[in-house]
């Protein structure tokens, strides 16, 4: 009684098939694959940017903007 069967499963998979359709589950697969995606991305940080690609980037306006970043360290 505390486990489901395979055929309990299936079932299931039927009824959110039905309710919900493939095309629609298709777009939820790839909106969250994005997602994770850019979540990895994002999670990567300017710092494991190759310099170039950092130092290379536009604003919205179309503008480039170069800038050279100093570490400066309290001792």
């Amino acid at each position: 009684m505390g486990s489901f069967s395979v055929w309990h499963w299936i079932i299931v998979l039927l009824i959110v098939l039905l309710v919900f359709g493939t095309k629609k589950l298709r777009n939820i697969g790839a909106d969250l694959g994005g997602a994770v995606k850019g979540f990895k991305d994002g999670m990567k940080g300017e710092a494991d940017k190759p310099a170039d690609q950092i130092q290379g980037q536009s604003t919205s306006d179309g503008k480039t903007v170069d800038v050279h970043a100093k570490d400066v360290s309290k001792n």
